[in-house]
């Protein structure tokens, strides 16, 4: 004989006992240390805006491509361009719930609670301690 499980009447028992998820590092760290979300997306945004040097750093990598040039030996590598693709709201919300989220948002998001630390005058973190 086999026994089949329908779900319950309205107003009847449930089959089995729903609990909250557990929350994920990311949203623990968060609330360890009283941090709103909205404060890390505002510090990503501003951490990730292109400013003026991040400009002309790209156009003197283009121009440098178009001609062909190599460079001496002895010139120093030019410093990396701000990427201009702040932590969105998805990409916090994503790494709250303890979804996958890529290795550059994670970045973003490190940089972020780290400037939003230091606001509160708290030390940084690091990578390990969030994701």
């Amino acid at each position: 004989m086999v026994r089949v499980l329908f779900p319950p009447q309205v107003g009847g028992p449930p089959l089995f006992e729903q609990k909250p998820p557990m929350a994920s590092k990311f949203a623990q760290f968060l609330t360890d240390n009283k941090i709103d979300p909205r404060r890390i997306a505002a510090a990503s945004r501003e951490l990730e805006r292109l400013r003026p040097e991040d400009r002309a750093k790209r156009l003197a990598r283009r121009q440098a491509k178009k001609s062909e040039a190599k460079p001496v030996e002895g010139a120093e590598k030019p410093t990396k361009p701000r990427s201009g693709r702040p932590a969105t709201g998805r990409a916090l919300s994503a790494a709250a719930a303890g979804k996958p989220v890529s290795g550059p948002t994670k970045n973003r998001l490190l940089r972020a609670v780290n400037r939003v630390l230091e606001q509160k005058k708290k030390s940084a973190t690091d990578l390990k301690s969030l994701f």
